[in-house]
């Protein structure tokens, strides 16, 4: 009878904390807002805001970048050629709009004001695909190339483009942010490894990550330029210390198989990804200094798939697109 009860015990004292630990997650939501791309089935993503309230964007499936008017809704499109299948963008300090021509090898500038493109071809027809960018800090831009197995950089003065191959085969260079000396870090998801490179001797070193199943998709700075990085395959959030090369990890609430995907970085340090397995979505912050999930909040629209996000740091928001055809904003503050 004392055994029966010692394990009752210890199963309703699991199932209390649990359902603790639920409720203090539930009671920690965001506020999140979501606008209806009017052009339907063209998979909005990567926004980009580099002034209040004006939010860039791409239409993968659509071939098109777009631009939301957060306080009146409008929005404004312009085409691009069929089947380039754009990735991310990035608005610069003359709001010149840059893109990844993803499935025409090339990146791109858009003029907003006259619609006039220019093209800057890969220098090497095998970096068929360039996929996510990040500006440097001088105003150049680092790009991953996801099948073709580069890290690249673009001069944007000059439309100059270097490419450096990947050392590991087949490692599909993905997310990619920089960090405060404008080094690239690249999560490489058909590995599991880390990577990045060096702007002046233009070599790569990559991190391998303890668990060979893992994969890591996107990728994250915190401001003492610690790496984190969501595990796709493994349901886990991830830091590793550059200086060491040691990596710990975090199975995220959705579990192993919550296959957590967009992620960005707050002003303080916080992590916010989206875990895309669970329908709907599901948003989820983590503090980086208490080491703790603190917040998950369900997206109304659903999500589908949210791939990107951008922490726009004077509002305290994160900007992303989803699946389901809307362009998200959560409020952070």
């Amino acid at each position: 009878m004392k055994i029966v009860l010692t394990i009752a015990l210890a199963l309703l004292s699991g199932l209390f904390s649990g359902m603790w630990e639920r409720a203090a997650l539930a009671a920690d939501k965001v506020d999140i807002r979501e606008w209806t791309v009017p052009w339907e089935k063209t998979r909005p993503r990567d926004p980009y805001v580099r002034t209040e309230g004006q939010v860039w964007f791409v239409g993968q499936r659509g071939d098109y970048l777009a631009r939301l008017d957060a306080s009146s809704g409008e929005f404004t499109r312009f085409d691009l050629e069929p089947g380039v299948g754009p990735h991310t963008l990035l608005v610069d300090k003359k709001d010149q709009v840059w893109f990844a021509g993803n499935k025409k090898g090339y990146i791109g500038k858009l003029d907003p004001k006259t619609g006039t493109i220019k093209k800057y071809s890969m220098p090497d027809p095998a970096a068929k695909d360039p996929h996510t960018m990040a500006f440097d800090g001088e105003g150049d831009i680092w790009f991953s190339v996801q099948h073709g197995n580069f890290i690249g950089k673009i001069l944007t003065a000059s439309g100059e483009i270097h490419l450096i191959p990947v050392p590991t085969p087949q490692a599909r260079p993905y997310g990619l942010v920089t960090d405060s000396q404008g080094r690239p870090w690249v999560a490489l998801l058909g590995t599991n490894k880390i990577a990045t490179a060096d702007g002046q001797t233009m070599k790569i070193r990559e991190f391998t990550l303890p668990n060979p199943d893992s994969r890591p998709r996107r990728i994250a700075v915190t401001s003492d330029d610690q790496i984190w990085y969501v595990d796709y395959a493994r349901g886990s959030l991830g830091h590793l210390d550059p200086e060491t090369g040691q990596a710990e990890e975090w199975t995220t609430p959705g579990g192993a198989g919550s296959k957590p995907y967009g992620m960005a970085v707050d002003k303080k340090d916080r992590i916010w990804f989206v875990e895309t397995s669970l329908e709907p979505n599901r948003f989820v912050g983590f503090d980086s200094k208490t080491r703790e999930f603190f917040s998950i909040t369900e997206i109304d629209s659903g999500g589908g798939t949210i791939r990107n996000m951008m922490y726009y740091l004077p509002d305290q928001e994160v900007w992303f697109g989803t699946d389901m055809g809307t362009i998200g904003r959560a409020q952070v503050r």
